[in-house]
């Protein structure tokens, strides 16, 4: 009995020490000001009645006592198009907020606007009052009016009329969008097309994609998470799957961020002043097509920047290939790869005529032993052209050629790893250009340089031709 009698007492005199404990705790105003993990938070491009992702900011005390921050809230109040959750509460207002010394803790932030045109800069401040003033955190992102295109069980999304799409609103594509055959979609020049994850588009048989973008106003067709972290990363939708006997003309586009760009098979493609990087498998997969590229800039595909299979007929003039990555080491990595064969999905190979595959004026280079690689199989033509253009070579034989003293001649003026002295080749500041003393410089042809007389932002190369797509 005596034994339960001190236990009770002992839990008394807890319960005490502990209440009294929590009765001493006092918050004060703050004395200095708050410290926040960033002082402007960039959201995502977002689009019409599309939530965001959550954005987070941390607020840090840095005084050696516990603080009571009179308010946290939006400056523009139940009518701002964000939505903040501070420590682990929604709204837009909050008084009275504690924060222990020497700790912090989270606000986090979400956007899920009301579009009001074409695009526009959506706004607005998180503001804290404290003893010491007031403080903000700047919010900022860009609203795109939208189109969707959602594939369902009721809803194949098919396009099945001659189409085209202006740069009013944005385009968003979830699951696949098919044209169906024999129509064309016409893209507008300033028209972005966003992709959401595992989405794509087919280009059916006989129809017509017709991506016309100008140097001032190029057609954006990438994923759907447009903030810049998501620049450089691939494998967000799946690709553009072009149909047999389907026609594909691309001039100033920019494609980028997923598993594999332009999916071609015996397609006829003319590509021109364009951006293609940061795929997954390959920019451009070609089986038995006819492709014509001038004026093409290429980089960071996980096996090749340009796949040809089953051979076709290829002319590249003044490309930039430079298949560099940080994320995709551990992967092949080549500029462009070439062979007579091709499997497909059930595993039967079907062969084919390599009947020209010209890469004249141009740079094909990376930081693999071999940027150019051949399997020519035997019995099969395979007929290529290099010129005047500067290639990484290894000198081994896994490039499938021999670059000095080729026995067809089929290499003409042109170069190996001499580096082409790029202003940045990594994709997150991707520029292309070669520096003033680039072994680039004025190494065309003059005559190849006149098919294609202009560069890709518009500069004269009709003498001193540099080799690649900027002169």
């Amino acid at each position: 009995m005596k034994y339960k009698s001190l236990l009770f007492l002992s839990v008394l005199i807890l319960i005490f020490a502990v209440s009294c404990n929590q009765d001493d705790i006092s918050f004060d105003a703050p004395s200095k000001e708050l410290r926040f993990s960033r002082d402007t938070v960039f959201c995502d491009t977002v689009y019409h009645q599309v939530r965001s992702e959550t954005y987070a900011v941390k607020v840090y005390n840095n005084e050696d006592k516990d603080v009571m921050i009179p308010r946290i809230h939006l400056e523009k109040g139940a009518s701002s198009l964000y939505r903040i959750n501070v420590d682990g509460k929604p709204g837009h207002d909050f008084q009275n907020v504690p924060l222990r010394k020497k700790d912090s803790m989270y606000i986090y932030v979400e956007i899920a606007p009301q579009a009001t045109g074409p695009e526009a800069i959506a706004e607005d401040r998180i503001l804290f009052t404290t003893g010491v003033g007031q403080q903000h955190v700047t919010l900022f992102s860009v609203v795109q009016d939208a189109e969707f295109f959602i594939q369902t069980p009721s809803n194949p999304n098919i396009i099945t009329n001659h189409t085209t799409w202006t740069n009013n609103k944005a385009k968003i594509i979830y699951g696949n969008l098919t044209i169906d055959q024999n129509v064309s979609l016409d893209i507008e020049p300033g028209t972005k097309v966003y992709f959401h994850k595992n989405s794509g588009m087919k280009v059916s048989q006989g129809a017509f994609l017709n991506i016309n973008g100008t140097l001032d106003n190029q057609v954006i067709l990438r994923g759907d998470r447009n903030d810049t972290y998501y620049d450089t990363i691939p494998r967000n939708w799946k690709s553009i799957k072009m149909e047999e006997g389907s026609t594909l003309n691309m001039n100033h586009a920019r494609l980028f961020g997923g598993t594999t760009g332009l999916e071609m098979k015996q397609v006829n493609a003319n590509i021109r002043n364009s951006f293609i990087h940061t795929f997954q498998d390959y920019g451009i997969y070609a089986v038995g097509c006819t492709v014509n590229a001038s004026n093409l800039v290429m980089n960071n595909c996980g096996e090749s920047a340009i796949g040809i299979f089953r051979g076709g007929n290829h002319s590249y003039t003044h490309v930039t290939i430079a298949n560099y990555s940080q994320v995709l080491f551990n992967q092949n990595r080549m500029g462009i790869f070439a062979t007579n064969e091709w499997k497909n999905e059930n595993g039967q190979i079907t062969l084919g005529a390599l009947q020209n595959l010209n890469i004249l004026n141009s740079i094909v280079y990376s930081d693999r032993g071999d940027s150019v690689n051949f399997e020519a199989i035997n019995g099969q033509q395979f007929q290529y052209l290099i010129q005047n253009s500067l290639i990484k070579y290894s000198g081994l034989s896994g490039a499938g050629f021999m670059f000095d003293n080729n026995p067809t001649n089929s290499i003409i003026q042109s170069y190996k790893n001499e580096d082409p002295k790029f202003v940045n080749y990594f994709a997150a500041q991707m520029n292309l250009r070669v520096k003033n003393d680039s072994p680039a410089k004025n190494k065309g042809n003059v005559t190849i340089a006149g098919t294609v007389p202009t560069d890709i932002v518009g500069v004269s190369r009709t003498s001193n031709p540099t080799l690649g797509a900027y002169q």
